[in-house]
């Protein structure tokens, strides 16, 4: 392809490589532009727009991120098939996990860890201040038992401008902790529900769906996502996704598979999807990945979050999106219960929402992680080719490869011995292990200066040299 005709307004405030991004994506969309078209050269459609290559380097990036096109080397960007785009829609632009106690180590790599240094404490006092008061007598009793409807609407407001979720306060249920509305939605869907779990994933939901006696189906995950091909053939009727930052290997649902899924799902009135989003917040490269809710048409999207990687883990506070067949059901199942999270809790976050501190404190930690995510692959460049990673563009943790003849519990055992604990992705895994070692590497809790050195004494426990 030449040139693509792309219209920018440079006056508005949509940034110029969302415009281009948007343009392309619906030129894909409409088969405007079709399967295996090249797309210009950066540098060409950047002299064409008149922007810099930075611009278009951004614009190519997300849509490679959500698989509408693919880079190969030497040759260029061409648009990828991406099936039948019944459900794809534009979203709004912008913009977890408990872990058990462990023992004291001098270093410890957990995905699960947060930077507390910056929790705006200042704020957060006066609005747990304002609440604690007489006039608030109110909230020493009972509240509604999805939550209150305060927080639930700021909740409501917050995804539909973050995540592009369409629902109303009504439809969210507030809880404390995934694992505490994980067996509701379990006994909701009923016992003849069988699940598919991503291999690997998330092993809190595995240990869930175990203990609440339900079948759960390991589908694999490639650098697509789930494969969705594999979850078709199965006889699964609920899949459980992490769509925009798969945990553990930080991949993301490729538009393809989006589709297909969302389309598996409605093709059965009983097949639902539970989308866990659980760190859509930390994006850092062009704009958030857009949830699956958004794009769902039929209702068949259960939309499961937390504010334990954008607050605090100990916080306990859930929440998820039902869709309206599932709504009433909800109601009726669980009449008789009670919000298990603290209703003063509830009013503070919902306050410091409303005032926009919760936005400006995203986009503050959005920053830092990213500083620190920089500080850990410049680190872990030195020891390259011994050492390779991936999925470093969103989350709180990466996945490095060590290209060595140990295995991974080899591995894990020298860096225990030197008082390093990392998590292997076998770990993580129900079926097949891989024979090559790789590891989740987080870097949440550590301080700026802290991930060198710690990169370092890992890499001497592994005898890597840079």
């Amino acid at each position: 392809m030449e040139m693509l005709l792309i219209e920018l307004n440079k006056e508005n405030n949509i940034p110029l490589y969302e415009q281009i991004y948007e343009q392309i994506r619906e030129g894909i969309i409409d088969g405007k532009l079709p399967v295996g078209e090249k797309l210009p050269s950066k540098r060409k459609l950047g002299e064409f727009l008149d922007v810099s290559q930075t611009t278009i380097e951004l614009s190519y990036g997300q849509l490679v991120a959500e698989g509408f096109i693919t880079s190969k080397p030497r040759r260029g960007y061409f648009v990828q098939e991406i099936g039948e785009l019944a459900y794809i829609q534009p979203v709004k632009p912008l913009p977890a996990q408990t872990e058990e106690q462990l023992t004291e180590l001098a270093i410890d790599f957990s995905p699960g860890k947060i930077d507390t240094a910056y929790f705006p404490f200042t704020q957060w006092r006066k609005y747990a201040k304002d609440v604690i008061d007489e006039s608030a007598q109110h909230l020493l009793l009972l509240g509604h038992p999805h939550g209150d409807p305060e927080l639930r609407q700021e909740i409501a407001k917050y995804l539909y401008h973050s995540r592009g979720v369409d629902c109303t306060a009504d439809q969210i249920i507030v809880g404390s902790g995934t694992e505490q509305l994980m067996p509701l939605l379990i006994r909701l869907l009923g016992p003849e529900a069988t699940y598919a779990i991503e291999d690997p994933g998330y092993p809190l939901t595995h240990h869930v769906f175990y203990h609440n006696n339900r079948e759960a189906i390991p589908i694999p995950v490639d650098d697509e996502g789930m494969d969705v091909q594999a979850l078709q053939q199965s006889v699964a009727t609920v899949a459980y996704v992490t769509p925009s930052h798969q945990f553990p290997t930080g991949t993301v649902l490729s538009a393809a598979r989006r589709t297909a899924l969302l389309n598996w799902a409605s093709s059965n009135e009983n097949h639902f999807i539970i989308e866990d989003d659980y760190d859509s917040e930390f994006r850092y490269t062009g704009r958030p990945i857009p949830s699956l809710q958004g794009m769902d048409k039929a209702g068949n999207v259960i939309y499961i979050s937390t504010f334990s990687k954008s607050l605090m883990p100990s916080l306990r506070i859930a929440y998820m999106v039902l869709p309206q067949v599932l709504l009433e059901s909800y109601e009726k199942a669980f009449i008789h219960y009670s919000s298990t999270v603290p209703r003063l809790d509830q009013h503070t976050i919902a306050r410091f929402m409303a005032d926009g501190h919760f936005s400006r404190h995203l986009n503050r930690m959005r920053k830092v992680y990213k500083r620190k995510l920089q500080l850990l692959t410049e680190s872990l460049q030195q020891y390259a080719p011994h050492v390779s990673y991936s999925g470093d563009e969103a989350g709180m943790h990466i996945i490095i490869n060590v290209h060595t003849k140990l295995s991974e519990d080899a591995l894990t055992k020298a860096a225990l011995t030197k008082g390093i604990r990392v998590y292997g992705l076998n770990t993580y895994r129900k079926a097949s292990k891989s024979e090559h070692p790789s590891f989740l590497i987080g870097f949440g809790g550590f301080a700026d200066n802290e991930i060198a050195p710690a990169v370092q004494q890992l890499m001497e426990a592994w005898h890597i040299s840079s």
